[in-house]
This record gives structure tokens, sequence and C-alpha cells, in this order.
């Protein structure tokens, strides 16, 4: 008895299976991406005995002041009269509304920069603005 041979045998790489691992691959870079939060400048905030944490990041912007006079907001240095036109557009997004302004100021800034700041704030008006002053936890 003669057995036929087979020549033609076709070997590959099954890719039944490769939508599932390309979609795990890209739920696991999804996932474990981390963003770059704003810089800001170098500073050292000032002590507070009892401080409270903001309830989350989304809906706050954050103004940078360091002792040599520098204002940063969103990783750009600004002067302190452009404060208004940066902040006032965020406020008035109707999408995504700005609820909160938290000042990060160095402590050796002088307090005539710091009512500046605070005055450039106030003439953006809106009742829901509030403002925030960051510190860290005194060590007693």
């Amino acid at each position: 008895m003669k057995f036929a041979k087979k020549s033609n045998v076709k070997s590959g790489i099954p890719t039944a299976s490769m939508p599932d691992i390309v979609f795990m691959l890209l739920i696991f870079f999804m996932v474990s991406t981390v963003f770059k939060e704003s810089s800001g400048l170098p500073l050292i905030l000032p002590d507070a005995r009892k401080i409270e944490k903001l309830p989350g990041k989304r809906n706050v912007a954050v103004i940078w002041a360091d002792r040599s006079g520098n204002v940063s907001i969103d990783d750009r240095l600004v002067e302190v009269t452009n404060i208004r036109h940066i902040i006032y557009p965020k406020v008035a997004d109707p999408l995504q509304p700005l609820k909160l302004v938290s000042l990060k100021i160095d402590q050796q800034v002088e307090m005539e920069r710091v009512t500046a700041i605070q005055e450039e704030l106030r003439s953006v008006g809106g009742a829901a603005l509030n403002v925030n002053y960051s510190t860290r936890t005194a060590a007693d």
C-alpha cells in the first residue's frame, strides 16, 4: 500500500488571539500612564497647624509666586496684571467653570505682591470663585 505524501504543509503563527493581546496592552498603558502635573516654581510654603486637603484637582487653577517676584499659571510665567485675562476665560467656561483658585506662595514673598494677586482675582468677579492658600503641615 502506498501512502500519499503531503507536500503542502503550511506552518504559521496563529493570529486569532491577536486582538485580545492588543486590547490588553492598550488597557495596560492607559492605566499605567501618569500625566505630568504642573511643576510650578520652586517654593517653600508657609507652615500651618490645621490644614484641609482639596477634594480634587478638577476645575482648580494654581497660581505660583516665588520670592524673586515670578508668578506662574499653567506652567507659564505671567505678569501680575495679566492674571485677570488668564483666569476670566476659565471662570466663564460654560462646560467646566473654574471653582477654585489655589495660591501657592513662597513664605518670603512680600505682602504687597500677594495683595496685588488678590486684587487681580477680585477684578475677575464671579460669586463662585473661591481662593485657597496652600501651606505645609507645621511640625510641632
